[in-house]
């Protein structure tokens, strides 16, 4: 199961992230996942609450963003989103071996946190970050 060792890294990365902005709970790891990236979505969430745990992000949700699959076909000069992934034939006009614009993203695209300062005021502020 490599979701696992993925959602480890993804732990690293939003730690670090999240110091550098001085924050110290983050709330939700969001995350661009393309149809081709090779990942079982389900053993990712269930690998990151696992991972997650004794961090930072204890508790933190994983919002996934499925990206689907893109294609640019040079022979009509078309970028077209393919049903599934079985079929790397444009649609339009059948030619095959298309150029792959989205699909195979993994990629952190947001965190979101609760950092909550309450100023002299005694107003509160919860706060949110793009890595």
């Amino acid at each position: 199961m490599h979701e696992l060792s993925i959602a480890h890294s993804l732990i690293e990365l939003a730690t670090q992230a999240a110091a550098q902005a001085g924050v110290t709970r983050v709330t939700a790891v969001h995350l661009r996942l393309g149809v081709l990236a090779g990942v079982v979505k389900d053993a990712l969430l269930f690998g990151f609450e696992i991972a997650s745990a004794g961090t930072i992000l204890e508790g933190a949700r994983l919002e996934i963003e499925d990206l689907p699959l893109r294609i640019h076909c040079a022979a009509c000069d078309t970028v077209v989103t393919l049903p599934d992934i079985q079929h790397f034939r444009c649609p339009y006009c059948g030619t095959p071996g298309n150029r792959i614009m989205s699909g195979r993203e993994l990629e952190l695209s947001a965190l979101e946190y609760d950092d909550t300062v309450a100023d002299s005021a005694g107003e509160s502020y919860v706060n949110s970050a793009t890595p």
